[in-house]
């Protein structure tokens, strides 16, 4: 690794993860794939390399590696070509469990802290429903204070991990008569607790190998002890972590497009029409080449926005645009290597078809393209450069 933005560690853990995924995901990603989960065997084992301790504090496992150990994990499970095998781990280090890193009181961090470090706990977290996504504002699931329990009741859908978590971070209405985002709160919920099920484990297009469910709270009574960083102010912490998931999904997804321009180039190499291959025809290989550079620029963009997140400095807007960019340059890369495969890549079983079908979410999860933009559009105006 030549970056400016890393150090000898992190050569070391990029090839550690790497020889994971030769020798723990290669070998079984397809079952995994049809079984519609990642083992806790395996997110066991990741647990105990230190790969979803990276950016947690040493006291618990962790590596205290910060963003940039973020967008390294990130990017490097994206290049396993198993999208829902990266979601899952993600989902637990970056998407989650960050909310009881940045929230959670000395006592709960004590907790849950080292299980979620070690692979023991797997977490989730539960914002969006059926009428509420990106605008997090409109939740309907409520929880009402009752003496040493608040209740919860609504549900949740599209939850990754929503089947396999042990702990659950979920967003509800805590103050009923607030208007917008005011009024909303985290809780913290266990796999087990009365009231809180698994409604169904639901089919997707593309992420196979994660699980994704919707959840259901029915007069789910969790402890007062349970609340989340401060009563209705909620709504602020999933905006602050949205930040820290963006540059994960964003990284997963340029592993994932270089992953597909390798193993374009490759088969470019080797496959031959008109008594030539397909890399000495002059449109594919300048097709190939324009979407490297675009691969590679925002790879830096990834890196410098991770470094600078690291420094405490406001990132929303670059954040932004870097979702914005890598989701829909991701579709871009996929579409034109399904097309230079030609029939085998659109043969199921393959590479290229399964990474097609997992890419087309990178412009909708974690922020649509569409939402992503209007926060770089509100906050335009002249340039620092």
């Amino acid at each position: 690794m030549v970056s400016p933005f890393f150090g000898e560690e992190h050569g070391i853990l990029r090839d550690q993860i790497r020889r994971f995924i030769r020798e723990e995901v290669d070998p079984h990603g397809e079952d995994w794939e049809r079984d519609g989960h990642v083992p806790r065997d395996v997110l066991k084992k990741m647990g105990d390399l230190g790969f979803f301790g990276l950016r947690y504090p040493e006291r618990y496992g962790g590596a205290e590696m910060g963003y940039l150990g973020t967008a390294l994990l990130a990017e490097e499970l994206g290049r396993s070509t198993f999208g829902g095998f990266a979601i899952t781990a993600l989902v637990h280090t970056d998407m989650a469990s960050p909310h009881l890193a940045n929230a959670g009181t000395e006592a709960q961090q004590d907790k849950y802290m080292p299980g979620i470090v070690a692979g023991d706990l797997i977490t989730a977290v539960g914002v969006t429903e059926p009428d509420a996504g990106s605008d997090v504002a409109a939740i309907r699931t409520r929880a009402v204070q009752d003496g040493d329990y608040w209740v919860l009741n609504g549900s949740k859908i599209y939850i990754t991990n929503g089947v396999l978590a042990d702990v659950v971070f979920i967003a509800a209405k805590t103050d009923l008569e607030a208007q917008g985002s005011r009024g909303v709160s985290i809780f913290i919920v266990e796999r087990g607790t009365p009231g809180f099920s698994v409604a169904q484990q639901l089919e997707k297009m593309g992420w196979r190998s994660s699980d994704t469910a919707e959840l259901v709270f029915e007069d789910c009574r969790v402890p007062a002890g349970n609340l989340l960083g401060e009563e209705n102010r909620g709504f602020y912490a999933i905006m602050q972590n949205f930040q820290n998931e963006r540059i994960a999904l964003s990284a997963q997804a340029i592993g994932e497009a270089q992953k597909g321009l390798d193993l374009t180039h490759e088969y470019a190499l080797n496959r031959k029409a008109f008594g030539k291959t397909l890399w000495d025809q002059p449109v594919i290989r300048n097709k190939l080449a324009m979407l490297q550079a675009k691969v590679s620029a925002a790879r830096s963009f990834i890196y410098e926005t991770a470094w600078r997140a690291s420094q405490g400095e406001e990132v929303v807007r670059d954040v932004s645009m870097l979702k914005a960019l890598c989701g829909d340059l991701v579709n871009e890369v996929m579409y034109a290597c399904q097309q230079y495969h030609g029939g085998f890549g659109y043969m199921q079983g393959t590479p290229i078809e399964r990474m097609v079908r997992d890419a087309r979410v990178q412009a909708v999860g974690g922020g649509a393209t569409e939402v992503m933009l209007e926060e770089v559009a509100k906050r335009m105006g002249p340039s620092n450069y």
